[in-house]
């Protein structure tokens, strides 16, 4: 049996569309997609507070430093309770030498009354002296332990793990009760994004969304990638609607940079042929129908669907049209 010439053997393997047969315009229905700019966002944004009020003593972070859950951002000191903790050092040790007298004297007294020496009202008497010294010293140590804990709270803690965005206070500066110290952003990110309030019923929690390269990305080959949308808030604000984006490995994102979202809204009928079809001539895009005539068309996005090159045409063509390969 004789071998096939390689020109028919070609022609056998590509479509039967470029290999001759013409093309056939339908219009479909594609999905519509809107490109809007998301922001990367930590999911929650906290605040390390002062406790005390008083003066800073001591900055343990700056701004980029990473820290742990319960780590100490800052020292706030207050001279005010080394004063009253002296003072209360003091008149604990006043007290506690009443409380040895009244103890002394009430052994004095219990040992005259078991002789009959003393009367019953005199050890009553010596035994209230002793609980009043003792119920007094164990009031003023529960004052200094108050103060103490006071103290204690002038170490800022940060409420989270994350990564510190701002410390707008420096060492001596008196701050209050309740002044944020140091603000963290909590290590789990995402993006966020706003769209016009028309577009808010195509948006769910759970729909796909790609994601174009971010504003300092220098791989383009990193460009399109997956995420999902994680809440829709449920509040307008300025006619746009808001929404948060889950995507993998956004932990190395600047807070605040930007990226390229692309948002499925809705579906439209539209023209879309192999890019085969289309031809350039003297800056104008052209297609040939099977009658021979060129028709001048409007050549709008492309959709890559499948390994397939097809683009979407605005306007020169109808549905019914009968194309072939220039």
């Amino acid at each position: 049996m004789r071998s096939l010439p390689p020109l028919l053997i070609l022609l056998a393997l590509v479509s039967p569309a470029l290999a001759g047969e013409p093309y056939v315009v339908h219009a479909t229905d594609i999905v519509d997609r809107k490109a809007v700019v998301a922001t990367v966002e930590p999911i929650h944004q906290l605040l390390a507070r002062a406790r005390i009020g008083g003066t800073i003593a001591s900055l343990a972070v700056k701004e980029g430093d990473v820290v742990a859950a319960g780590a100490v951002v800052a020292q706030v000191a207050d001279a005010k309770l080394a004063l009253q903790m002296q003072a209360l050092d003091s008149r604990i040790a006043s007290q506690q030498s009443q409380r040895d007298q009244a103890k002394a004297d009430f052994d004095r007294i219990a040992e005259l009354q078991k002789r009959g020496v003393s009367s019953q009202t005199q050890l009553d008497q010596s035994k209230t002296n002793l609980d009043i010294a003792e119920r007094n010293l164990a009031a003023m140590k529960g004052d200094r332990e108050v103060i103490a804990q006071q103290a204690s709270e002038g170490a800022v803690l940060a409420p989270a793990a994350g990564r510190v965005l701002a410390v707008p206070v420096s060492i001596g500066r008196v701050v209050l009760p309740g002044e944020a110290i140091a603000t963290i952003a909590e290590d789990q990110y995402i993006l966020r994004l706003q769209l016009p309030e028309r577009h808010a019923q195509f948006l769910r929690a759970g729909d796909s969304v790609r994601i174009g390269a971010r504003g300092l990305s220098e791989d383009s080959a990193q460009s399109m990638r997956e995420g999902k949308v994680r809440l829709v808030y449920p509040e307008i604000q300025g006619g746009r609607v808001i929404a948060d984006v889950e995507v993998a490995e956004l932990g190395d994102y600047f807070v605040g940079e930007r990226a390229p979202v692309f948002i499925d809204t809705g579906k439209r009928k539209t023209i879309v042929i192999p890019a085969a079809y289309l031809f350039r001539r003297a800056g104008v895009n052209y297609v040939r129908l099977a009658s021979g005539d060129e028709v001048v068309v409007q050549p709008g996005d492309a959709h890559d669907d499948d390994g397939a090159h097809n683009v979407e045409i605005l306007a020169g063509l109808a549905d019914g049209d009968k194309l072939v390969t220039p």
